[in-house]
């Protein structure tokens, strides 16, 4: 597949590249915008970029537009793809620009180009009849989009501004094979079975309320499931050398200040004043860490030094923006900075990476890594960031992986390696992330000991291994479609008495395997035993137990495992199930 970019050049691309898919996804919302100005031609074009999984474009249309109108510009847009049009690419000047757009009447367009500089050359693209500014890459020609999906409407305000018109946009996917569009939308209907919205109702883990907007509630086996990820945590973190620490969720402004946030993130910040000081909630823990290290002096013995922490952080997203678990204000997020000397750069960049190896091993996820550079908002020198870069690109080739570019994508005080792990249904999730600093360690006067006596300056990794709790819970619901491993399963064992007779016996054996540490529950309900089995399955418990006369008198259990092959149930002696249990957990 041949790609245009902005200055003409044509490059061969495959579509599984990152570069290929913006082409093909950005085209397609070229081709949506033409079918609509054929259908509508007095509506108005705004904005309609290639997105992580499609595209969309947003219109002002001058009727209303239905989800049924949707049939219609899909066909009209397979219509132009077997049109086969070549893609071309000229140059404008900005007058010559506004000229046409005034000509055409897209006036959207043309408060964009007016924000241009006056000698700003612009790039429009053309495809038989429609041509639109844009900075690219497309494809060469829209006969390489054999399967195109409209997927739904939504209403978006111009340039996210509520005070600005609300306009219509059109999400769609498109595919250069029909298969892949088939793959696809049968992975979206197998994600709505999955949604860990519903199944985190469903399984009695979680809620949204309306009264709090992205801030999770936790229900007692919600909270059993958390604190099961933060004890693993705590556990691998403490084998790798890591100590933990605790900051406070609200510090003052001039903290923030300091650490760059206060110009380059207040946007996301909840603010707030206490005795006429202005103080803002944590959006990260990164400065309270640096006021850790800062309460006493250090020495380059002490180096690497490993600090974790799992801090409680708010972020003011906008409630558009708002999607459970996955997209929350409020949630934790698995923190730590590594201080360390430039000796020990690549060693600790790597060994972070096997830690998140080995977590993402325990659940069952292949990653892929992307470096992020050096974005537009940044701090700190052009030969800090040249050596960031490189120390990062080393230490993957060091480890054997693979990785990809993002270009422009970094943190605004360093580079970093993103890592996007992969689910059960070929979903891709950015979790992981390492960081690496020279600019905090500057900001906030940073410094040890070194062997010579003199004061040097530490460098400073920040990494996060889940990312954010909530979100990684979200994603393990989603994964293993409530279907939680045993040892991550909230309730591992439930207990079901045939009658009330045998209610004894069903405590008796909740004790015993409560007393090995075992997650269990009785139901001894006053509802028919199929019933109560039934609801058993529906909440996905791993192993359900039933127990009657024969069971009581040769203290036994008769046992069903959520995933054996058969619903055929195996009679065990109580210890042996203990025993067994233990095993797989």
């Amino acid at each position: 597949m041949k790609v245009v970019l902005r200055d003409g050049e044509v490059v061969e691309r495959s579509f599984e590249e990152k570069e290929g898919k913006k082409a093909f996804w950005h085209t397609s919302a070229h081709v949506l915008a033409q079918a609509v100005k054929r259908l509508y031609p007095d509506a108005k074009c705004a904005i309609g970029p290639a997105i992580e999984n499609g595209f969309y474009y947003d219109f002002d249309f001058p009727v209303s537009i239905q989800e049924e109108d949707l049939i219609a510009i899909e066909n009209e847009m397979k219509k132009i793809v077997k049109e086969s049009l070549s893609v071309q690419v000229e140059e404008k000047s900005k007058a010559e620009s506004l000229e046409y757009m005034e000509k055409i009447g897209e006036s959207y367009k043309i408060e964009l180009i007016n924000e241009l500089p006056e000698d700003e050359k612009i790039t429009f693209y053309s495809q038989g009849d429609y041509a639109e500014f844009c900075a690219g890459p497309h494809i060469s020609n829209t006969s390489h989009i054999k399967a195109i999906k409209l997927m739904s409407l939504a209403g978006a305000y111009w340039r996210g501004d509520e005070k600005n018109k609300m306009l219509t946009r059109i999400y769609g996917i498109s595919f250069p094979k029909a298969s892949q569009l088939e793959e696809y939308l049968h992975m979206l209907e197998e994600a709505r079975a999955r949604d860990h919205r519903k199944l985190g109702k469903e399984l009695e883990l979680f809620a949204l309320m309306e009264e709090g907007p992205g801030l999770p509630f936790y229900f007692p086996k919600g909270l059993v499931l958390k604190n099961l990820l933060l004890d693993y945590w705590r556990d691998v973190h403490h084998k790798n050398g890591y100590v933990e620490i605790s900051t406070p969720i609200m510090l003052m402004k001039n903290l923030w200040e300091k650490s760059g946030h206060w110009d380059h993130y207040r946007d996301n910040m909840y603010l707030t004043s206490v005795d006429d000081t202005d103080y803002a909630i944590k959006p990260m823990n990164c400065p309270g860490g640096m006021l850790v290290y800062k309460s006493k002096a250090h020495s380059y013995r002490e180096f690497p030094m490993r600090v974790g922490e799992l801090g409680i952080v708010h972020r003011a997203e906008k409630s558009g923006t708002l999607h459970g678990l996955m997209r929350a204000r409020c949630f934790t997020q698995d923190d730590a900075h590594i201080f360390m000397r430039e000796d020990q750069v690549m060693s600790e960049i790597q060994g972070v990476m096997k830690l998140i190896d080995d977590v993402y091993s325990q659940f069952g996820f292949p990653y892929e890594i992307e470096l992020s550079t050096r974005p537009e908002d940044s701090i700190g020198s052009d030969e800090e960031w040249e050596l960031a870069i490189n120390s990062l690109k080393a230490a993957v080739e060091g480890m054997g992986k693979s990785y990809v570019i993002n270009e422009g994508d970094g943190a605004f005080y360093g580079p970093k390696l993103d890592f996007h792990l992969k689910d059960s249904i070929g979903r891709t999730w950015q979790c992981g992330t390492i960081q690496l600093d020279f600019q905090l360690p500057q900001r906030f006067d940073l410094d040890y000991i070194g062997e010579d006596g003199e004061k040097h300056r530490p460098i400073m990794l920040h990494r996060v291994v889940f990312g954010s709790i909530e979100r990684f819970i979200g994603i393990l619901i989603e994964h293993y479609a409530g279907k939680f491993p045993v040892w991550l399963a909230p309730v591992q064992v439930k207990v079901l008495p045939v009658s009330d007779k045998f209610a004894d016996y069903a405590n008796e054996v909740m004790q015993e395997l409560d007393s090995k540490g075992i997650r269990v529950e009785v139901d001894a309900r006053d509802e028919k035993l199929g019933y109560r089995i039934r609801e058993a399955k529906m909440s996905k418990v791993p192993y359900i137990l039933v127990v009657g006369k024969n069971e009581q008198d040769s203290r036994s259990v008769s046992v069903s495992a959520r995933d054996a092959e058969s619903d055929k149930q195996e009679v065990m002696g109580l210890d042996e199930f203990c025993e067994m249990i233990s095993d797989v957990r």
